[in-house]
């Protein structure tokens, strides 16, 4: 499936008591970086709401004055939900600091119901992509 890229820059309000991301803003700019991913491939933003965010991991901390490239990918297609990864890394280094899933659900903007989006996954060859919908899987067939 396509990458969809944001770019934030880590600044002091950013930061946690160690002086690094705060767990809460990086889960904010993850959950934004898949909302983006998901409304452009859906195509119509007003019929996506988020059900929740998983395995969201840190890989290294993230320091003030870093520029974080968040990129999103749609790595499992059911009948109305779709599960995004996001993986962030220092756009400047290129070093891996932190990945999360999340799923989004498809409604009717109307009702408010689930309903079907015309999402399909594309088959690849990518090692990355087949690794992130593997771990997709898993998270689905481990659900409570």
């Amino acid at each position: 499936m396509k990458e969809f890229e944001t770019l934030h820059l880590v600044k002091g309000e950013d930061l946690n008591h160690h002086g690094t991301l705060f767990a809460a803003r990086a889960a904010a700019w993850l959950v934004e970086a898949g909302f983006a991913t998901v409304a452009c491939e859906h195509g119509n933003p007003d019929e996506i709401v988020m059900r929740n965010l998983q395995n969201m991991s840190f890989s290294k901390p993230v320091k003030k004055g870093s520029v974080v490239k968040f990129a999103g990918r749609v790595v499992y297609a059911g009948n109305t939900s779709l599960i995004v990864a996001v993986t962030a890394q220092d756009a400047i280094s290129g070093d891996a600091a932190i990945e999360g899933y999340i799923t989004f659900v498809t409604i009717d903007s109307d009702t408010g119901k689930a309903k079907p989006h015309q999402v399909v996954l594309d088959s690849t060859t990518d090692e990355e992509e087949k690794r992130l919908r593997e771990k997709a899987q898993q998270l689905i067939q481990h659900r409570i």
